[in-house]
């Protein structure tokens, strides 16, 4: 079955990390996709990011990290937006 088929907008949630504490965001896909290039956010216990045409975009960070916390659990390059940049970066 293809979840993707035909949504208006495709949200992942998920863990940051795995139980190891190793990033579950990669720069590259390790697993069967459903749909490619379809997703346009991805919301973790430590963040939320967006997918766009530059990168993968980090939008927010939760209470108790800090975007630099977030940069370095994450595999994939990441783009701090503007906005945190003025805040916490």
């Amino acid at each position: 079955m293809d979840l993707v088929h035909g949504a208006k907008k495709i949200i992942v949630i998920m863990d940051h990390c795995n139980k190891n504490g190793s990033g579950k965001i990669k720069k590259q896909c390790e697993l069967p996709l459903t749909g490619k290039g379809v997703v346009q956010r991805v919301i973790t216990e430590r963040a939320v990011i967006d997918i766009t045409e530059k990168g993968l975009v980090l939008v927010e960070v939760a209470k108790g990290y800090t975007a630099q916390d977030v940069v370095d659990c994450t595999d994939a390059d990441l783009f701090v937006s503007k906005d945190l940049l003025n805040d916490s970066y």
